[in-house]
């Protein structure tokens, strides 16, 4: 079956784009493909299977991921390798002495980016998901790795057009997305806004381990004689959750 766009002059038939492109800039080594375990990675690791090219499914576990989605993972893409990280989340945030941010998102480069070197990478990237995805290209090269470059196969797909190819091929997901969940991404990441609130309360042990981080933050930015407004753990996920005022260049000198 095909997925067909119809606009006023034409109409689009995006599986088989999206199909052509892979062929088109197959290497000879195949493709490394970064899977997310969300519904864009499973569109395209579908058309990958569909187009007969070569590949090998890789996945990166940050340790925030939700156990749900590592599940998925495991029993619905078992040909993907999934990668433990040398240092944890709980590692990574005493060592840098701060939680991770909007503007500081360490944790990204750290637990979600490694891997690919050398390759051409599929990503599941579409322009609807933000404004900033919005100005990314079909095809882009790694601006840290040099002979990295990125094939985001579905780029110009609607959320609509995703989810009925999903099912319209039968597409097995993560049924987070059945229970209300929009995004499958770390636990607790600052990119989520809000919505870590309820993640917090259905995963309170990722919670718990976040302040144990913090705790361990705060005392090793005493023995480094660093000022800080925090006290406890508590205060650093108050201000975390609600007060972090990330967009404010000012509220960066607390971590000089």
């Amino acid at each position: 079956m095909s997925l067909i766009r119809k606009d006023l002059f034409q109409e689009i038939d995006l599986e088989k784009i999206a199909i052509e492109r892979l062929k088109t800039f197959e290497p000879e080594e195949g493709y490394y493909f970064a899977n997310s375990g969300g519904k864009d990675s499973g569109v395209c690791r579908h058309l990958l299977i569909k187009s007969g090219v070569k590949f090998d499914a890789h996945y990166n576990w940050t340790t925030v991921d939700p156990p749900e989605l590592l599940r998925h993972i495991k029993k619905n893409h078992p040909e993907t390798i999934i990668h433990r990280p040398e240092m944890t989340m709980w590692d990574l945030i005493p060592k840098k002495l701060m939680p991770p941010t909007r503007l500081a998102r360490y944790c990204c480069e750290s637990l979600k980016e490694g891997g690919g070197s050398g390759r051409v990478v599929v990503t599941g990237v579409r322009w609807a998901e933000s404004f900033k995805r919005s100005k990314r290209k079909l095809v882009e090269s790694c601006f840290k790795n040099t002979g990295k470059s990125y094939l985001n196969l579905i780029i110009e797909w609607t959320d609509k057009e995703v989810w009925e190819y999903t099912r319209q091929e039968g597409i097995k997901y993560c049924l987070l997305y059945d229970e209300g969940f929009k995004r499958l991404g770390c636990i607790g990441c600052p990119m989520a806004g809000i919505n870590r609130l309820t993640e917090f309360e259905r995963y309170p042990k990722i919670k718990n381990a976040y302040l144990s981080a913090f705790d361990r933050m705060l005392k090793n930015r005493n023995e480094k004689g660093k000022d800080t407004q925090w006290k406890t753990p508590e205060e650093v996920m108050e201000w975390w959750l609600y007060g972090s005022n990330e967009d404010d260049p000012d509220q960066t000198v607390m971590f000089e």
